[in-house]
């Protein structure tokens, strides 16, 4: 990024104003002697920062007042970190998280049904940390496809086991693999449609576990759905993982970009970092040289983690088109071992919502230079906060109990350990962990967005201090090391609350929706077979065969 000098300085200068009647009032909170960064306007300064009502009202090297004063010398003040992919949605989880930095943490690519309820819920009982969902494509079409799933609930990542273990009682997970008709592409759509209207964030989109089910029109009505609102679809590819022509990883994002740049609709790339990626990138960034809203994301780890049943983990795929041996990839956390095929084939029988961890060896040459690409933001992926039986956790646990992917409680102290060994500019990462997702977002219209993921008075007082010389994850993959905590992000703020404080967890819900405002009507609009004819072709009505009529060729 290059910045105008005679800008750099207006915006210091306004930035740090003198007003003798300002700097004498007392402030809720004072944080004094950060080095504090914004990675928008560049501003890179050791100074004082002064919040009240949950903003910043004052950013000044004047001495401040405060009814709670942290001395930040050493530190960075920076913005609190953005995770937009969060599965981490239940509390123990979102503990664990929030002591990595992430100030807000939204399921932008599972998402949930039942979004309006979703947002009462956590409304109700309060949430440490932000939290926002987009709309679930899996679950609307859950409802459509497994008749015999009664969902009566909120359904998000934290509870989404139970439903897909119902799916498949019959035999046929019908979300993932069956084809809708129109009739049932319509209903997903209007299912989807009455989210938005509740306010969700976009829609979530796992493709890559519905990659024989959604036709490319139903994926197309998908992302044109979203985009009457304005809003995103998140997309975890088609052909994720994928290395073998005709269907290589990059042709499914050009599946999906095609669409967003169509549509003039915003698109998020989920986890680009497999094979690919390069390709994936250098499309992005032509893209936004045209001005399309699109960006992706990654996460610092050479090994994933997903249930045990993806349908990509099959041996037809593992084996025939990958290339991988089980033994040597699929590492279950609970029994703190690596499966063999045998073992795979009778856990994702026995317990297909089993997490696991799956090692990809090509990660450990490509990390570094995810580093270093912008507008790559880091969503963690985080998972939820469950123990070896697969059950979550209460908030009251404590983090050895936790088994999972140490990217739930470690992504960012470990994008920025890895960072400052590389020797990537700071400003730069804080860019990738929060600036760059606050924007992309904030400028899809969300207006939570634009007041986060920067430091300036006047914006929200989400803010993440840590000392830049020793931040390191401690978690590991071996069982009870999952959930260690990170070292060096000593004071988590989150609307001007003190979350973290000196490194130790409180009890508060601070936590903002972040959300669209509630429509008054929706916007769905179903696709008709004789209005697609008179829009898009020079129809003339002739008569058919034995009085036959036309048939609709998307069935």
């Amino acid at each position: 990024m290059k910045w105008d000098p005679r800008f750099l300085l207006a915006v210091c200068i306004g930035i740090m104003p003198w007003s003798p009647q300002l700097l004498a009032d007392t402030f809720d909170l004072v944080i004094n002697h950060g080095r504090v960064m914004d990675p928008e306007t560049q501003f890179d300064q050791v100074a004082n920062v002064g919040i009240r009502d949950g903003r910043i009202a004052v950013i000044t090297q004047e001495s401040l007042q405060g009814e709670r004063t942290i001395d930040a010398t050493g530190l960075v003040v920076a913005p609190g970190f953005i995770d937009g992919h969060f599965h981490a949605v239940d509390r123990f989880a979102t503990k664990l998280a929030v002591q990595d930095g992430v100030t807000t943490g939204m399921d932008l690519e599972q998402g949930s049904s039942s979004v309006g309820d979703w947002y009462a819920n956590r409304a109700a009982t309060g949430w440490q940390i932000n939290y926002g969902t987009t709309a679930s494509l899996s679950l609307a079409r859950m409802m459509v496809h497994d008749p015999e799933v009664v969902i009566d609930e909120p359904v998000d990542a934290s509870i989404l086991n139970r439903y897909l273990d119902q799916a498949g009682w019959d035999g046929v997970n019908g979300w993932s693999v069956t084809r809708s008709d129109v009739g049932q592409m319509n209903a997903v759509m209007a299912q989807l449609d009455e989210d938005l209207r509740q306010g969700a964030l976009g829609i979530g989109v796992g493709l890559a576990y519905m990659q024989n089910g959604v036709s490319s029109y139903e994926q197309l009505e998908v992302q044109r759905t979203a985009a009457r609102y304005g809003r995103l679809t998140s997309v975890h590819t088609r052909f994720h993982l994928n290395n073998q022509t005709p269907s290589e990883s990059p042709i499914g994002l050009d599946e999906v970009l095609a669409n967003a740049m169509l549509l003039n609709a915003p698109l998020l790339v989920c986890h680009d970092n497999d094979y690919g990626w390069w390709e994936n990138q250098e499309k992005l960034q032509l893209a936004r040289a045209q001005g399309h809203n699109v960006w992706s994301e990654y996460y610092p780890f050479t090994a994933g983690s997903t249930f045990i049943s993806a349908t990509f983990l099959q041996p037809e795929t593992w084996e025939g088109v990958y290339g991988y041996r089980y033994q040597d990839t699929l590492y279950d956390p609970g029994r703190n071992k690596f499966l063999t095929k045998d073992e795979y084939l009778g856990v994702s029988a026995e317990d297909p919502s089993r997490v696991i961890v799956v090692h990809m060896p090509a990660r450990k040459e490509w990390l570094k230079y995810w580093l270093s690409v912008p507008n790559m933001v880091v969503g963690s992926d985080a998972m939820m906060g469950v123990d070896e039986q697969g059950e979550l956790l209460p908030y009251e646990a404590e983090p050895e109990e936790y088994a999972g992917h140490p990217r739930t409680v470690s992504s960012y102290a470990r994008t920025l350990m890895l960072a400052r060994e590389q020797g990537v500019p700071l400003m730069f990462t804080l860019a990738q962990l929060s600036y760059w997702s606050a924007k992309h977002l904030g400028d899809a219209g969300l207006v939570a967005m634009q007041q986060r993921g920067r430091v300036q008075e006047g914006k929200v007082a989400d803010l993440t201090l840590f000392d830049p010389e020793i931040v390191a994850p401690r978690a590991t993959y071996k069982a009870g090391e999952n959930g260690l905590t990170s070292v060096g992000i000593p004071w988590v703020i989150i609307s001007g609350r003190i979350v973290v404080e000196n490194s130790q967890v409180l009890d508060v819900t601070p936590g903002q929706a972040i959300r669209y405002p509630v429509a008054e009507k929706g916007r769905f609009k179903p696709a008709v077979w004789d209005e697609w004819l008179s829009r898009h072709t020079t129809f003339f009505e002739t008569p058919t065969a034995a009085g036959v009529p036309l048939s609709d060729p998307r069935n």
